[in-house]
């Protein structure tokens, strides 16, 4: 086959193929504008939760859907009213994805 009958044969199948993608994309529902699934997810900025107890840093995390992670194991002993954050990371102000955890060292 010459290379003129490859370049032909383009001509002809690339405006069938755009079609028939235009037909087919609406219906499978994909984005056209390549708007991609991670940039859908909310992210929201982390607050100030040093210097807080573990129950009022847990209230506020969770209020604006924050997780939060302990650098110990929270027990029954623990009083949650007692025990003061003493670092976090990511640090206030930071944005992240709804629904991450948030570190806290006691």
């Amino acid at each position: 086959m010459s290379s003129d009958k490859i370049h032909q044969a383009g001509a002809v199948a690339a405006p069938v193929g755009g079609q028939v993608l235009s037909e087919v994309l609406p219906y499978l529902e994909l984005q056209k504008d390549n708007e991609k699934e991670e940039d859908k997810i909310e992210q929201v900025v982390v607050p100030e939760v040093r210097e807080t107890n573990l129950k009022e840093a847990t209230k506020i995390l969770k209020e604006v859907g924050l997780e939060i992670e302990t650098n110990i194991e929270i027990t029954e002993e623990i009083n949650k009213e007692e025990t003061i954050i003493k670092e976090q990371i990511p640090k206030p102000g930071i944005k992240v994805n709804k629904g991450s955890k948030i570190r806290v060292e006691i």
